[in-house]
């Protein structure tokens, strides 16, 4: 694993179970389960890591490795339940934070899809989890390219004994060979990756991000400063509440059309207004209050997509809820965004981020990812992951994919968190709450629904 994919892998307990996630939502009818199993099986060669589990050297000497499982089992990975009647939109909102919640067995294939039916309207869905050690945000896309079909014309895999692909595991590494291969990477990786580090940084782009980097660094400390919501932060339990809203793409490109900015400058506001209503709700609003979010940014080149690891840095944004007016908020916002992208921000936590692969033992990593959710848990409030989907339909065996919404974790003292993903025309947004601490996650949801009502009154105007 890379430093950023072993971090996420080595911060997970069992209150903070660290995969992301999609609810997918198809018309009818449902498929029958034998039918599901064989068409995940028959994409599987396209996936190989959906076959491998993670092995751990002893004491953390390094980095967790990959290894085929000899005991895989598609029943286990692939499952089946239904809705009661009526089968409502909030019943599968239920259901889907109690399967969310529920920790992937480290000692197996980090994935699991969940058959759906029972959904009124002629509808069924795949609730799907993968860890975060395996992929972020647009990796994830990528998978569902490959999972998924892009045309409903669809020929069921034969039934035939033999007819599927034959799949044999490669043999597992023992433990002398994880602490052989340990040895010899502790001379020779360090060494090689430096020299991959001093190569990149020698060119003129890699020496000019780094450059922004530091010179747009103070100003991004000074958000900081700022005072923030902490009564958002706080410890984590084991349950999760999960809900989700939509609104059309168009409006969010409406507003941005009539008011600058970019899309995601939009959506940035109007997950604002949400939080805005939850303080006051909560009484907790000022006039200088902020909630400061990690907004995750993909840094995967264009030749990289597809591959099954995390290429993505986070950057800082303080959302200006204590603010009234709608307008002032987006401008806020574009200020913000605008510096980290004339500052590279992001370029400069990827070349940062880099470093951690060649300086940074795994034992410390693991420990190094702990230590600030002790110490301090109030500097960032939440994590606003805004990821572009296909602007195409999408087919699961013939039946089309009508809504698509995503889940993201919670994780170091952080109660909430917001994911955003596009698909055909529509933005889904999907809210993930403790559920002790975020009891008024709905009051969110509601909010950023109100806010693009804000914004695009302003449009008008």
């Amino acid at each position: 694993m890379s430093g950023l994919d072993a971090s996420f892998y080595l911060l997970e307990d069992e209150n903070t179970p660290l995969h992301v996630a999609s609810v997918v939502v198809f018309e009818g009818p449902a498929p029958s389960y034998g039918d599901l199993v064989r068409q995940v099986i028959a994409k599987l060669p396209r996936v190989p890591r959906y076959r491998q589990r993670v092995r751990t050297v002893p004491l953390h000497l390094s980095r967790p490795v990959w290894a085929d499982d000899p005991h895989f089992n598609i029943l286990y990975h692939v499952r089946h339940t239904a809705l009661p009647t009526p089968g409502t939109d909030e019943q599968l909102r239920n259901l889907a934070g109690r399967v969310l919640a529920q920790r992937l067995d480290p000692g197996k294939p980090l994935w699991e899809i969940w058959l759906v039916e029972g959904l009124a309207e002629d509808r069924w869905a795949m609730i799907a989890k993968v860890h975060h050690c395996m992929v972020d945000g647009v990796a994830g896309m990528d998978l569902a390219t490959i999972m998924f079909d892009l045309t409903p014309d669809y020929e069921p895999p034969s039934r035939a004994p033999g007819a599927l692909p034959e799949w044999t595991p490669e043999p597992e590494p023992s433990t002398f060979d994880l602490l052989r291969d340990t040895a010899q990477r502790t001379v020779t990786q360090p060494v090689r990756q430096a020299g991959d580090v001093v190569r990149g940084l020698g060119t003129v782009r890699e020496a000019r991000q780094l450059r922004d980097f530091a010179l747009g660094l103070s100003r991004t400390t000074a958000r900081f400063t700022s005072r923030s919501a902490g009564s958002l932060n706080g410890p984590i339990g084991p349950h999760r509440r999960w809900c989700w809203q939509n609104v059309p793409l168009e409006e969010a490109k409406r507003v941005r059309k009539a008011l600058g900015g970019t899309v995601n400058d939009v959506v940035l506001t109007a997950v604002t207004a949400g939080y805005r209503d939850l303080l006051n709700a909560r009484g907790g609003l000022t006039p200088d209050t902020v909630v400061r979010s990690a907004v995750p940014v993909s840094v995967r080149a264009t030749d990289q997509r597809g591959a099954l690891d995390n290429r993505v840095a986070a950057v800082f944004v303080n959302l200006p809820v204590g603010v009234a007016d709608p307008l002032e908020r987006l401008r806020r916002v574009r200020e913000q965004t605008d510096d980290v992208k004339r500052s590279n921000q992001a370029a400069g936590t990827k070349t940062l981020t880099r470093l951690t692969d060649t300086a940074v033992a795994p034992a410390l990593l693991s420990l190094g990812a702990r230590i600030p959710v002790r110490l301090r848990q109030d500097l960032v409030q939440t994590v606003t992951t805004n990821v572009p989907g296909p602007d195409f339909p999408l087919y699961v065996m013939g039946r089309r994919v009508l809504e698509l919404h995503p889940y993201v974790p919670l994780t170091g003292g952080i109660r909430v968190a917001t994911a955003i993903v596009s698909y055909c025309g529509t933005l889904y947004f999907g809210l993930t709450g403790d559920f002790d601490g975020m009891p008024d996650l709905d009051v969110l949801g509601k909010g950023i629904q109100a806010g693009f009502g804000e914004l695009l009154a302003a449009a008008g105007d």
